[in-house]
């Protein structure tokens, strides 16, 4: 099938997703939507978050999605059930990795970095239930991140001065592995690894997110077998140039968009 992959996020962040999409399925064609008006979502509550994931997946099967990644934990966490339980299409969801954090773990001690929307929900917390049996796991909001990524502060003095204060209470607590609950925080991987030990383990849930699209593409004879017209369109409700700069690329287009 050559109907596009829609992939949407509360901004710039589920980026990090849709390049590990892309890199791993080169035939597909995507649509991506920013939601960088509202963002974060990970202060909202859950109906403001539940809203604000309904009227993202409408636009994307207005233009024809046939599978859609919910490209940001908190709507995952907090939306995708609901959206499963009312619309045709596949929905792919992306969860904290606590379970390979868990198996990697020696200390016992893991670290998760999230959005408070993430760390509230019901489907985190059975899924920490599920996996971290004896694994201690070590909760910070990151308050104040994703607006800075997307103001793109993401190399500034008060990133690095904000993430030290939230990784400093963790290192203290012998963690050797974090998590990192959020779509925007890969950006900030070169910072952390100034900030954290070598030892530490970085987990984020990119590429296993683009296996999974693979997988359930493949499972339903929905893949896409050529690639002579794909394309990569992304649209933005707000400033179009901090996701220009983190999408460059052949047959990428990013436009504005009012939704």
């Amino acid at each position: 099938m050559q109907q596009p992959i829609g992939i949407f996020d509360s901004g710039v962040g589920g980026t990090s997703i849709w390049r590990e999409i892309q890199n791993l399925l080169p035939n597909e064609s995507t649509i991506y939507l920013a939601d960088s008006k509202n963002a974060p979502y990970g202060a909202k509550s859950e109906e403001e978050i539940l809203r604000l994931s309904i009227k993202n997946t409408e636009l994307l099967l207005q233009k024809e999605c046939k599978l859609i990644v919910v490209a940001c934990n908190t709507a995952t966490t907090n939306a995708i059930d609901h959206l499963r339980a009312h619309y045709k299409v596949p929905f792919i969801g992306i969860e904290p990795a606590i379970k390979p954090a868990a198996l990697q773990t020696k200390t016992k001690n893991v670290g998760i970095l999230a959005t408070k929307g993430t760390l509230s929900s019901s489907l985190f917390n059975s899924t920490s239930k599920m996996f971290a049996e004896g694994i201690t796991v070590h909760e910070q909001e990151g308050t104040g991140l994703v607006e800075l990524i997307e103001a793109g502060k993401l190399n500034s003095s008060i990133t690095k001065d904000l993430l030290k204060k939230y990784l400093d209470p963790m290192l203290e607590r012998d963690i050797d592995c974090l998590v990192l609950g959020c779509t925007h925080y890969p950006y900030l991987i070169p910072l952390l690894r100034e900030i954290l030990p070598t030892q530490i383990n970085i987990i984020d849930s990119g590429a296993a997110v683009a296996r999974q699209t693979k997988t359930i593409l493949e499972r339903n004879h929905m893949d896409a077998q050529t690639s002579p017209t794909n394309f990569h369109k992304f649209y933005s409700n707000l400033n179009l140039d901090i996701l220009s700069s983190m999408v460059e690329g052949p047959a990428v287009q990013v436009e504005f968009l009012d939704f």
